[in-house]
């Protein structure tokens, strides 16, 4: 007897062997990884964001609406949204499909658009869906009319490929019910700005290989769905583990680092296409990629690394090295006057504490570590105040440097996370007391004074096993205070810290980030000091392994 399978939009963007771990019911007493509270925090934001767009459209509209009630149980929310449509109500929030079980499909879609011949999903997100440029099909806000869209001549579509996949999901429902459009397939979205619906032609073959959206999700759904009935019915797992760029934030990552652990998986060191390519050729283990030799020929064209590189790595992972060197001198650029800078953000609502620890040459500024904070429940305008305290510091010791004629330069690690809340920063708060402008800080990024040491690391290092700093500041010899210490971990910390889920705010949590943030930046000095004196001769170069 079959057993009964129902997949939502999200499993075609999900890795294969998620699909058959969440399917097999050998696996539904294994304790899984903690939830991550980023991940938490970005679906309480896009759920908020949700909320805000369907009340501008409700209030602006005349048409007939129905909010399909978020709390009641599936199959209540499909009577509901079935008799709306059977009504024919103009706008329905909140639809939920009944299961389509033939297909193995299930789910809904934010809001569903009357139009003449049926009706149109529209998704409702919480990411930019545009670029400037020209082409995009659009309606203003709260327009959702896809009869109304027009080519913009300002935007151009940013690719969401997550986003017309959940459209085609939700395409093929509708179609179930017999209430989809006959003669086109449209979807709209609606993004983080929330200005305009961008409408996406779902039959337009803008995929690769000449398919449209909706071929693509046919062909991903059917794949899964196979992966997910082979694994309900205890039948052959079509999916087996590989280390990708999600393991990170998967739920059953546990399960699949003790297996491809076990079984020394070449994924463990190469990962996504150059690992699949890797077991086709027959190199399915660390051990087979360490024995060959980096001076013959590739078995496979590398897309996400070197030949010498993945044999290096391969040979340090069994060897128990974390890092191995690529080059014979170590260098990183060093000042007379010098800063490690790390900040702290909560998911996308800002960036809530900016830690900076002074080192070098006397300026007549205490050195040490210090922090410019705000405990105010973020979003907060007081952001603005702690940033722009934590600018006119770092200004000020940048002028007494200059004036003094001593050189200075600023240092953080992995400047990605850095400089997004330093640019945001700046726009969100533009003619805020103390803040710079956008040209200012565009000057102080792409100088010389302006230290990504995760460039160095990466340039100069090649890294077993990862190159966060938790990985690779303890191989400099530091230790963070707090066994927990984690970018996961000061998440759970903050919301606690300033009370966010209804409690009084915890000034011992408040004080454990603090710790948290200063060793941070003094994992960031230890790693460039030793990087400096001791890393030439205390790491292995990568032609001795």
């Amino acid at each position: 007897m079959a057993v009964e399978v129902l997949l939502d939009a999200g499993v075609v963007t999900r890795c294969r062997r998620r699909v058959h771990l969440d399917h097999d019911p050998t696996m539904r007493d294994v304790e899984l990884a903690p939830p991550d509270p980023a991940a938490e925090q970005r679906i309480a934001d896009a759920r908020a964001h949700r909320a805000r767009i369907a009340e501008w459209i409700r209030s602006e509209t005349e048409s007939s609406w129905v909010a399909v009630p978020a709390e009641l149980s599936a199959s209540k929310r499909a009577e509901l949204t079935l008799s709306a449509l059977e009504q024919g109500v103009a706008l329905i929030w909140g639809a939920t499909f009944p299961a389509d079980p033939a297909a193995g499909r299930r789910g809904g879609i934010n809001l569903l658009v009357r139009t003449p011949g049926g009706y149109a999903p529209v998704l409702v997100v919480r990411h930019r869906i545009t670029d400037p440029g020209s082409g995009a099909r659009t309606t203003a806000l709260p327009d959702v009319d896809p009869d109304h869209a027009e080519v913009d001549p300002k935007r151009k579509v940013r690719s969401h490929a997550r986003d017309q996949l959940r459209l085609a999901h939700a395409r093929r429902l509708l179609e179930a019910v017999g209430y989809a459009e006959p003669d086109r397939a449209v979807g709209g979205v609606v993004g983080l700005d929330a200005d305009v619906v961008v409408w996406h032609d779902l039959t337009a073959p803008t995929w690769p290989g000449n398919r449209s959206a909706l071929d693509e999700y046919d062909a991903r759904f059917a794949d899964r769905l196979a992966v997910a009935r082979a694994a309900a019915s205890r039948g052959e797992a079509l999916a087996e583990p590989s280390r990708i760029l999600e393991c990170k934030r998967c739920p059953w990552w546990p399960v699949c680092e003790e297996h491809l652990s076990r079984v020394r998986d070449v994924s463990l060191v190469v990962r996504g296409e150059d690992a699949a390519e890797l077991r086709n050729v027959g190199v399915s283990t660390v051990d087979k990629l360490a024995a060959l030799d980096p001076a013959g020929e590739s078995p496979i064209q590398w897309t996400g690394t070197t030949f010498d590189d993945a044999v290096a790595m391969a040979r340090a992972w069994l060897a128990g090295l974390t890092v191995v060197r690529r080059v014979e001198k170590v260098h990183v650029p060093r000042a007379d006057v010098e800063v490690d800078v790390d900040m702290e953000s909560f998911g996308d609502s800002g960036a809530y504490l900016w830690g900076c620890l002074l080192s070098g040459a006397d300026i007549g500024v205490e050195q040490g570590y210090r922090a410019f904070v705000t405990w105010e429940p973020l979003p907060t305008d007081d952001e603005a105040r702690s940033f722009a305290r934590f600018w006119a510091w770092l200004s000020d010791v940048r002028a007494r440097a200059a004036e003094r004629g001593l050189t200075f330069r600023a240092y953080c690690y992995n400047a990605l996370a850095e400089n997004r809340w330093l640019y945001a920063s700046v726009e969100r708060f533009a003619g805020e007391p103390g803040v710079p402008t956008r040209e200012e800080m565009r000057r102080f990024v792409e100088s010389d004074e302006w230290v990504d040491l995760f460039r160095s690391v990466s340039d100069q290092f090649l890294c077993s096993r990862g190159k966060g700093l938790k990985v690779v500041a303890p191989v400099a010899g530091f230790a963070w205070r707090d066994p927990e210490a984690s970018g996961e971990a000061s998440m759970r910390w903050y919301r606690d810290a300033v009370g966010m889920d209804g409690g009084r705010p915890d000034p011992e949590q408040r004080e454990r980030l603090l710790r948290y943030n200063e060793d941070d930046v003094r994992a960031t000095r230890a790693l460039r000091a030793w990087m400096t004196d001791e890393a030439a001769h205390a790491v292995p170069f990568m032609g001795e392994l």
